[in-house]
């Protein structure tokens, strides 16, 4: 039987060297009782099936009731994860790190749980360990999970390898499942995550307008959506606009709060930003200023091609030139005249949202 050995940490600031004795221990095929924003988990390596054999017997668990895996950051999840529906990057995008597992489909076919928990100790752990990693909750199975490391500890004391003492859990609840396998949401166990806000996430549609700094067009088309939508007392869309260059945190250009202003449309808190996977992949639909735009985003994340869309598209306009043409350095009546295609394929646009 096993020697426990028992560490206190600092929740918010923890001995790196104690992290990493952990993860050691957790690499090398040893348990761990690590804290979480939930409950505390018993972490484990998810590659060793030694020392899972040796979970599911610790736990009382049933062999056909997997664990889930736990990873440190969101670019894992292709690792193990295929063919995930936008509502899954919505899910993930909005609650991740949180208490959140979500069922995917298993790139080795299946299915397969994941969670990226809010906590740093956690997080750390699972980096430095380098392996994918298991936490289940540190219980007997039937057993309510542990808020707290006593409750962690009382059953698990000589069964497991090491134990980090973070003192409570921020939450105290488990986390909420989910599976996103089949073409509805199921909330398979509500948790620290409300069904009810599960179902508004995923089902909300995301629209992306794209240009190239993020200042003007791509401004000027989320304004005019935005604006419709109020008008129409619609919030089941999120509307959001980028960019694909190296520039974030500017504001829109001069010319185009004052054509907007104009238009009844405050745009002075604008803050540019620059397109990342993540955001292509909870989008719904895109729509880009100029092709430049859509190569570059396939190139970022292919699997968006057929939600890519030139805007000009959408325009009842007689202009073979499909490109919503860069107003910068123009004059304010290029603006205008921008401000006017934008808006004509919006009109089309929002009839089909």
């Amino acid at each position: 039987m096993s020697v426990l050995k028992t560490v206190k940490v600092d929740a918010l600031n923890p001995k790196e060297e104690l992290l990493l004795e952990a993860a050691e221990i957790i690499k090398n095929g040893g348990l761990v009782i690590i804290p979480t924003e939930t409950v505390y988990g018993i972490a484990a390596n998810a590659l060793n099936e030694n020392t899972l054999e040796r979970l599911y017997e610790i736990k009382g668990r049933p062999k056909d009731k997997p664990f889930s895996l736990h990873i440190a950051s969101k670019d894992k999840i292709d690792n193990f994860a295929v063919s995930i529906p936008v509502s899954g990057w919505k899910l993930i995008d909005k609650f991740w790190p949180g208490p959140l597992t979500i069922i995917f489909k298993a790139k080795n076919g299946g299915t397969i749980g994941i969670r990226m928990p809010d906590d740093e100790v956690a997080l750390r752990i699972i980096e430095l360990s380098g392996v994918p990693i298991v936490c289940p909750s540190a219980n007997l199975s039937g057993k309510p999970a542990p808020k707290d490391f006593s409750e962690a500890i009382q059953d698990l004391e000589q069964k497991i390898d090491f134990a980090i003492d973070s003192g409570k859990t921020k939450l105290g609840i488990e986390s909420t499942v989910v599976d996103i396998t089949t073409d509805v949401v199921r909330v398979l166990r509500e948790g620290a995550v409300k069904k009810e806000d599960i179902e508004r996430v995923a089902s909300k549609k995301t629209v992306l307008f794209v240009c190239t700094g993020n200042s003007c067009r791509s401004v000027m088309a989320k304004a005019i959506l935005e604006d419709k939508l109020k008008k129409m007392k619609r919030q089941d869309i999120e509307v959001l606009s980028a960019g694909i260059m190296m520039l974030s945190g500017m504001g829109a250009t001069e010319a185009t709060k004052e054509v907007l202003a104009r238009a009844g449309m405050d745009v002075s808190g604008h803050r540019s930003q620059k397109i990342s996977p993540d955001m292509l992949k909870k989008s719904d639909i895109i729509l880009v200023m100029e092709k430049l735009q859509e190569e570059r985003i396939l190139q970022l994340a292919p699997e968006v091609k057929n939600r890519v869309f030139l805007l000009k598209e959408f325009a009842k306009i007689n202009d073979s030139n499909l490109n919503v043409d860069d107003p910068i350095g123009k004059p304010i009546s290029v603006y205008e005249q921008t401000f006017d295609v934008i808006k004509a394929a919006i009109e089309r646009i929002v009839e089909i949202l």
